[in-house]
């Protein structure tokens, strides 16, 4: 996990009537894997909150990967799964997701990218990225650099613009010839103490409501 985790075990940052927001640690998976080892999510959700036992996914409404930690939505009834789900999956709901990523250093101050995504095989670990393909496959970004971070990389904030592809902000830099630290998949150099890629769910923006997961001290300072 980031070396900065306070916890093993994710967080409530924020209680609604009708949703809340998690702190996922790093390391932790977002729905229980059939085909691997590790504590999930869901699973948390299944014994802390019994209450929501009966939703698909113990309410969880999207997903983070293992290694990604910081914001997740949780509803808390089967109207309001049913209904952010579909606000998570709608280009244009509204909904804002900002992230912090360490990439390799020379990405421009500010800029953003709108790229295809596809796994070439059936259950690739893998996403291809091409610059031309389907509507269904594009995804978009914008980004600006926040500073210098530990090991040759920056600390970026990265906004994920509509539903969100799979790798979408790891693939993407990476094909900008970025990778973050830690991202052995996509070409990004270990960092000691890192079990995966350094991508932080920094903050949420759903129903006139903005949370914001607290920073790990591997991505410094944000300001």
């Amino acid at each position: 996990m980031h070396p900065s985790s306070q916890s093993t075990e994710p967080i409530v940052l924020q209680s609604f009537k009708d949703w809340l927001v998690l702190d996922k640690p790093a390391g932790m998976h977002s729905v229980a894997q059939a085909s691997s080892e590790g504590s999930s999510v869901e699973a948390w959700l299944h014994e802390r909150h019994p209450e929501l036992a009966q939703l698909p996914e113990s309410g969880l409404c999207h997903r983070l990967d293992q290694w990604t930690s910081g914001c997740m939505v949780v509803a808390r009834n089967a109207d309001a799964h049913e209904r952010l789900r579909a606000t998570f999956g709608d280009a244009g709901s509204g909904v804002r997701k900002t992230y912090l990523a360490l990439a390799r250093k020379g990405l421009p101050r500010e800029g953003r990218f709108r790229l295809h995504f596809e796994s070439r095989y059936k259950r690739s670990a893998k996403v291809t990225v091409t610059e031309a393909g389907n509507a269904w496959s594009a995804g978009r970004c914008i980004w600006r650099v926040l500073g210098s971070g530990p090991a040759g990389h920056e600390r970026v904030e990265v906004e994920l613009i509509g539903p969100g592809r799979r790798h979408q902000i790891r693939a993407g830099l990476a094909h900008l010839g970025h990778p973050l630290a830690g991202d052995a998949l996509y070409g990004g150099a270990e960092m000691p103490g890192l079990g995966g890629p350094a991508l932080h769910a920094w903050r949420i923006t759903l129903e006139d409501a903005t949370i914001e997961a607290p920073t790990p001290r591997v991505f410094g300072t944000t300001g």
